[in-house]
């Protein structure tokens, strides 16, 4: 059932889970749009016999959870979208990584670059041809003995990530290339699998474990790009944005549980 954390005539602010598209998926597979308008019809809230318009304002990845606005009127998508244009959006981030930042606050600057299929990003020099800048900032909220997940040779560390920009997949790429890639990760750092906690949990998932892949943060290799089921420590946690039409500033926050991001729960 849809997680809706407010609704007008305008908007709705909704969680979408982890393992759901934010828009289109494969043929009889769940998306957050088919879910909307399923709730759309379900509280009447649209027009009978119309199917409800739904305006996709954002997107997070497939494997990424969090708080996500869509628009009910065309007038509420065009506003939102110029929020999204003009930085106006705010978005905050909660993530699990590998290992320790090497500063508690900081900001990182990078350019990257989509390989030509679109389905994944890497940091590279600036004078590359299509390298497009990318920034973000993180806090380092709490680190851990990896030892409590299985992983004595690694801390893992709970941080908050505010995005400066939107690049594809953005903070996945630029954690794992400052070292500390995001619990999880298969496609950009370490395997799910690898851990008695993953272990657990994908059980039940036919997950493929890569056994004794270690390899580099960022770096591509046939152990990790990305096949099998992800389960990624990345959570949308805070929203914040001006209505449509009334104007208002609204912020809307979640707390991420289960996965890695129970380890650091009291």
């Amino acid at each position: 059932m849809l997680k809706v954390l407010y609704e007008d005539d305008e908007i709705l602010v909704v969680i979408k889970p982890a393992g759901v598209e934010s828009q289109a998926a494969k043929r009889f597979a769940p998306d957050m749009v088919s879910e909307v308008k399923k709730h759309l019809v379900i509280n009447k809230s649209c027009t009978p016999g119309k199917e409800p318009y739904v305006g996709v304002i954002h997107r997070l990845d497939k494997p990424v959870s969090g708080v996500m606005v869509y628009a009910k009127t065309k007038r509420a998508a065009a506003a939102l979208s110029e929020q999204v244009q003009s930085h106006n959006m705010k978005k905050i981030y909660t993530a699990v990584v590998h290992g320790r930042p090497l500063d508690a606050v900081d900001n990182y600057v990078d350019y990257m670059v989509k390989t030509p299929d679109g389905n994944y990003s890497q940091v590279v020099d600036k004078g590359i041809n299509g390298a497009k800048k990318a920034e973000l900032s993180y806090e380092v909220l709490k680190t851990i003995d990896g030892k409590i997940a299985g992983m004595p040779e690694t801390d893992l560390s709970l941080v908050r990530i505010s995005l400066k920009t939107g690049r594809h997949h953005q903070i996945r790429v630029q954690m794992a290339h400052h070292g500390t890639p995001l619990y999880g990760d298969m496609k950009y750092g370490v395997p799910v699998g690898t851990t008695k906690l993953d272990k657990k949990e994908n059980a039940d998932q036919g997950t493929m474990k890569a056994a004794g892949n270690r390899n580099m943060p960022g770096i591509r290799t046939a152990g990790n790009m990305g096949s099998g089921r992800e389960s990624i420590a990345l959570c949308a946690s805070s929203l914040t944005f001006f209505h449509p039409v009334t104007k208002k500033e609204m912020t809307f926050e979640i707390e991420p549980v289960g996965g890695a991001f129970q380890l650091f729960q009291v």
